[in-house]
């Protein structure tokens, strides 16, 4: 499956509040949150299993990645971007950064 193909049948699990603000700010917020609960799960197996992560952690991991996943490919459409030009210009990007031996450091346009 490509990114695009994956963009495009997320797109029909889309509830839109008809509003492009609200819309924006929800998938926005969407991947936060979605991100958000990656980082309490790393937490819990680091603070609860000494850092261990069973092949049950992994599955509910995977699922909200998956969740991440979604919100990304919506508000990229919600962009005007498919998500497989999205990912292109990424690696575009950091084959560059690593070229120049850029990919240590801070700043967007390095």
């Amino acid at each position: 499956m490509t990114f695009d193909e994956y963009q495009k049948r997320a797109l029909t699990t889309v509830i839109s509040k008809g509003d492009d603000f609200k819309d924006t700010l929800h998938w926005v917020l969407g991947i936060n949150g979605e991100a958000g609960e990656v980082a309490e799960k790393v937490k819990k197996i680091i603070r609860d299993k000494n850092g261990v992560i069973s092949q049950d952690d992994k599955n509910e991991l995977a699922k909200e990645l998956g969740d991440v996943l979604w919100y990304l490919a919506v508000f990229a459409k919600d962009l005007g971007f498919s998500f497989d030009r999205i990912a292109s210009s990424n690696l575009e990007k950091l084959q560059s950064r690593k070229s120049r031996g850029a990919l240590q450091g801070s700043g967007d346009n390095r």
